[in-house]
C-alpha cells in the first residue's frame, strides 16, 4: 500500500470514528450495579464497542473497501440495490439447488451452479423481486462483476442457506438481465476470529463452495486492494487508533465526570 494510500485509509478511518462519536447515544438501561461496580465510564466504553460490532461493516468496513477498490476496479459501489427480475425457471433451479446440497444430493459446485442457471435465466416469465442490497460492488476493468455479502465473522451456521440463496439470487438477476454476463457473488468475511488458527471453514462446508463462495480476512482485503492490503490495513488501523487516542479519551471523561 503506497504511503498516499495508507494516509487516505487512516482520515477514512479516523472521519468514520468521529461520525460515530457525534451520532452514537449510550444505551440508557438502568444498571445500578454494574454502574457502581465498573464506574459510567466503562459501561459507555462498553456499549460503544458493542454498537462498533454491530455497526463496523457500514461504518467502517464498507467504506474503506471502496476507498481501496476504486483505485483497482473500474466500478466500486457500497449498498447497491440488484436488478429486481429473475425468471421462473431460474427461481426453480435455484430451489432444485437448495434443497440438493441441503440433503446432501450434491456437492457445492458454483462454476457449475452458475452455469445451471445461465441456460434457464431468460427463460419463462420474469417476475418481480426484492433482493437483499449488495454491500459491496465491483467491476473490473474487462467488465466481471464481483458482488459483496459481508457478514459478521462468526456466521449462524443455521443461515448458511439463506447466505447461498442470497448469492444464487443476486446470479440470477444479473443473468436475467444479461445472459453474457460474467458475475462472481461471494460471501466477505472481514477477518478471521480464530486467528492464529484457521477459520473454521468446515462450518460452512456442505452448502457454500469454499473456492467460489467465500473470502475470509487476508483473501477478502487482498482481493479488494492488493496483494499486501490486509496486513497493511490492520497497520493504517493501529496507526489511526493512536492518533486519535485523546479523542478518545475525552470523549469517554465526560461519562466519568456524570458519575
Amino acid at each position: 500500500m503506497s504511503l498516499q494510500r495508507q494516509a487516505m485509509i487512516k482520515e477514512k478511518i479516523k472521519d468514520c470514528m468521529r461520525e460515530k462519536f457525534q451520532s452514537y447515544s449510550p444505551e440508557t438501561s438502568y444498571m445500578p450495579f454494574h454502574h457502581r461496580l465498573l464506574g459510567k465510564d466503562r459501561m459507555a466504553l462498553y456499549s460503544f464497542i458493542h454498537s462498533l460490532n454491530t455497526k463496523f461493516g457500514t461504518s467502517f468496513y464498507e467504506p474503506v473497501a471502496i476507498a481501496l477498490a476504486s483505485e483497482r476496479f473500474k466500478v466500486a459501489k457500497t449498498q447497491v440495490k440488484p436488478a429486481d427480475e429473475i425468471s421462473t425457471q431460474a427461481h426453480q433451479k435455484i430451489q432444485t439447488i437448495i434443497d440438493g446440497l441441503g440433503t446432501a444430493d450434491r456437492d457445492p459446485d458454483k462454476p457449475l451452479e452458475i452455469q445451471e442457471i445461465r441456460k434457464v435465466c431468460q427463460t419463462g416469465t420474469l417476475d418481480k423481486v426484492k433482493l437483499t442490497r449488495v454491500d459491496i460492488w465491483l467491476e473490473n476493468y474487462e467488465g466481471e462483476l464481483f458482488l459483496f455479502d459481508l457478514k459478521t465473522v462468526k456466521p449462524d451456521k443455521g443461515n448458511f442457506k439463506e447466505y447461498k440463496r442470497t448469492l444464487l439470487e443476486w446470479t440470477a438477476a444479473e443473468l436475467a438481465r444479461d445472459s453474457e454476463a460474467a458475475v462472481n457473488t461471494i460471501i466477505g468475511i472481514p477477518y478471521n476470529p480464530y486467528e492464529p488458527k484457521p477459520y473454521e471453514r468446515w462450518t460452512l462446508k456442505g452448502m457454500l463452495d469454499l473456492q467460489h463462495d467465500i473470502l475470509i480476512a487476508e483473501e477478502l482485503w487482498n482481493f479488494i486492494g492488493g496483494e499486501g492490503t490486509y496486513t497493511e490495513l490492520l497497520k493504517t488501523f493501529e496507526d489511526a487508533g493512536i492518533e486519535l487516542r485523546d479523542e478518545i479519551d475525552n470523549y469517554f471523561e465526560r461519562f466519568r465526570e456524570n458519575f
